[in-house]
């Protein structure tokens, strides 16, 4: 008799229970694809969501949508995928080449496509004469690197003396090719590649440093010698959009002018681009927006549900977890998760700031229900962290066994990959969006 199947298991054990016929990773009509070149890729966050076809929590996904391709079970489906298809992606961090080629390889990826080298070194080979980005992309992703422009950090901004291959200089000044103009090398990479659509990513905290979100709109805008529309950039919450946490991220959207028809140049060149253009998708559920017939938020109770305790379970991504002490209510990453709320914005952490999945009573532990079953003090495994995200369950972060040694990810890389990353299911909210416009934008 065959056994029951467990959403939470491996990608290796749903395929030896032979649960792959479910699903259908691919998109059927090639002719009409869209090709997508990805940089800042990491573990695939914004390239999971925009190729679709993953599983997400049912209540991710608005009751009044077709975005369902299967049933899994009462919590969990498949869902559609889209017509973007990724052939190009970029990082310099070892975790984020391992998780993400063996993810995607279940799409057909030909591990090639992703570059293990710094944006600012592949723009330099392509200008040198080097055949390295491809030709004829419809869209450009980029979530350029945050750290200076967030609120949790030191908040350089343009001023970042951390060098675009992530090594620091102390004694360096600021250049184009310090970590807080990466953006600029995006904006070269859409010079050269000519996209329809490109889309940059960044935290809300890059909005409120002075004029640096008027800085990076107008020079995107300059793409191409003048050739893009920018709209206005849009602070997204990631908790209207499905997703179980409190994220919010300000998205660069920019559409080149010469391959719109005529109409759709008209409406975007407005100064208040009509609805019915607005590439940016609108809130599927209500955490902070006052609008009828949205699903409630969902929490973190919901996606936790039937997962076993760590020491219960044959995910490595969740058996193998922060084992630091609590150090005291004053210091960041101490705090316990709200079970029926929204989780925290999940960051690319050191193990001492992962967030506590479930306090005790003698540190301000308020899982009543939990402590009285004798479950103990832990922080989130990234297994947790990954649900936050919305990453599907069945992707394998931590990896050891059977894995050569560049592909093996230990708990500390996983929670730096995930931290990192665009939860997928914002990013898919983004791309079926885009998807609905496109030809009524080129056709």
């Amino acid at each position: 008799m065959k056994k029951e199947y467990t959403i939470y298991k491996t990608y290796s054990d749903i395929l030896k229970e032979e649960c792959l016929p479910l699903f259908n990773y691919g998109y059927n009509d090639n002719e009409n694809q869209l090709t997508m070149l990805s940089l800042f890729s990491g573990c695939g966050g914004m390239d999971i969501g925009f190729e679709g076809g993953f599983i997400c929590n049912r209540r991710s996904v608005p009751r009044n949508s077709q975005w369902i391709e299967n049933e899994i079970n009462e919590d969990w489906v498949l869902l559609r995928k889209n017509r973007f298809n990724t052939i190009f992606a970029n990082d310099i961090l070892d975790e984020a080449v391992a998780t993400w080629v063996s993810y995607m390889n279940r799409f057909d990826k030909d591990p090639t496509i992703y570059h293990k080298e710094s944006i600012v070194d592949l723009v330099k080979k392509q200008r040198g004469g080097a055949n390295i980005f491809p030709k004829d992309v419809d869209i450009v992703t980029g979530g350029f690197p945050c750290q200076d422009f967030s609120v949790a950090g030191k908040r350089k901004g343009f001023n970042s003396d951390k060098a675009h291959d992530g090594k620091s200089h102390e004694d360096s000044i600021p250049t184009e090719e310090t970590r807080g103009k990466l953006y600029y090398w995006m904006k070269q990479v859409i010079d050269i590649t000519r996209p329809k659509v490109f889309i940059a990513e960044n935290v809300k905290g890059l909005v409120s440093l002075g004029d640096v979100r008027d800085v990076i709109q107008n020079d995107f805008a300059h793409a191409d010698g003048d050739g893009y529309i920018v709209l206005p950039p849009q602070v997204l919450h990631a908790g209207n959009y499905g997703v179980p946490e409190t994220r919010e991220r300000v998205i660069f959207i920019g559409i080149r002018r010469n391959a719109l028809n005529p109409t759709a140049l008209q409406y975007l060149e407005q100064e208040i681009v009509p609805q019915e253009y607005n590439p940016y998708p609108s809130p599927t559920h209500n955490f902070n927006v006052n609008m009828d017939n949205l699903e409630a938020p969902v929490t973190c109770r919901e996606i936790f549900k039937n997962l076993p305790e760590p020491e219960n379970s044959n995910d490595l991504s969740h058996r193998f977890y922060s084992k630091a002490k609590y150090m005291g209510k004053h210091c960041q990453g101490q705090s316990e998760i709200k079970i029926d709320g929204l989780g925290p914005t999940i960051r690319s952490e050191h193990h001492g700031n992962i967030e506590f999945r479930r306090l005790s009573e003698e540190h301000g532990g308020k899982i009543k229900d939990e402590l009285d079953k004798g479950l103990v003090e832990r922080r989130l495994t990234p297994r947790e962290c990954a649900l936050i995200q919305t990453f599907p369950p069945d992707y394998a972060f931590v990896r050891y066994k059977g894995y050569s040694r560049s592909f093996q990810v230990n708990q500390s890389g996983a929670y730096k990959v995930i931290g990192n990353a665009v939860p997928p299911m914002l990013a898919y909210n983004i791309a079926r969006r885009i998807q609905e416009l496109w030809d009524l934008y080129f056709g």
